[in-house]
C-alpha cells in the first residue's frame, strides 16, 4: 500500500511482467541433465547396496541417495518453471498434452526422490524428453534424440540448431 501510494506522488509508471525472467531463455536440456543423473545415482546404488557396509560404502550411499533427491528435485524446479511461466495458451493448443506431461514429470520424480527403481528413472528420462521436444515445437525447432556421452548412457533430446 505504501509503495503504491509512493508511486502515485512520483508519477512512477507501472510495468507487469508474464514471467520471472527474461522472455525466450528457457532451456529443458539442465532437466534432462539432471534426469540421467537420477537414473545415474541409482546405478551407484544397486552397484553398492550389497557391499560390506563400510564407511566408505556407507559414504558412497548416503551421498547417492542425497544426489538422487537433489537432482529430481531439479527436474521438477525445472520443468515447474517453464511450464508455469512459458507454457501458455498457444503453445497449449499447439500440444494439448503438454499439462499431462508435466504433471507426469512430477509424480515420476517424486517416485525416484522415494525409491531406487531404476525402471521410474527411465520412465523420469523420457518423459522429461517428451517435454523437451514440446518445448522445442513450440519454437519452431527440430530436435534429435543422442545417446548421453556419460553414463547411464541413454539418450537425451537436443535441438537442431
Amino acid at each position: 500500500m505504501f509503495t503504491s501510494m509512493l508511486d502515485k506522488m512520483v508519477n512512477v509508471e507501472t510495468a507487469d511482467a508474464h514471467c520471472d525472467i527474461p522472455c525466450k531463455i528457457y532451456d529443458p536440456h539442465t532437466a534432462i541433465v539432471a534426469a540421467l543423473s537420477v537414473v545415474r545415482m541409482m546405478d551407484i546404488i544397486a552397484e553398492n547396496k550389497d557391499k560390506e557396509m563400510t564407511a566408505e560404502t556407507i559414504n558412497t550411499l548416503s551421498r547417492c541417495v542425497a544426489m538422487k533427491e537433489a537432482e529430481a528435485a531439479k527436474v521438477k524446479e525445472e520443468i515447474r518453471v517453464i511450464w508455469g511461466d512459458y507454457i501458455k495458451a498457444p503453445q497449449i493448443e499447439k500440444h494439448p498434452n503438454v499439462h499431462e506431461v508435466a504433471h507426469s514429470i512430477m509424480l515420476k520424480a517424486s517416485a525416484c526422490k522415494t525409491g531406487i527403481d531404476r525402471a521410474a528413472g527411465e520412465e523420469l528420462v523420457e518423459l522429461v524428453n517428451q517435454f523437451a521436444e514440446i518445448f522445442w515445437s513450440t519454437k519452431d525447432v527440430q530436435t534429435t534424440r543422442k545417446t548421453s556421452p556419460f553414463p547411464p548412457s541413454m539418450e537425451m533430446v537436443y535441438p537442431v540448431l
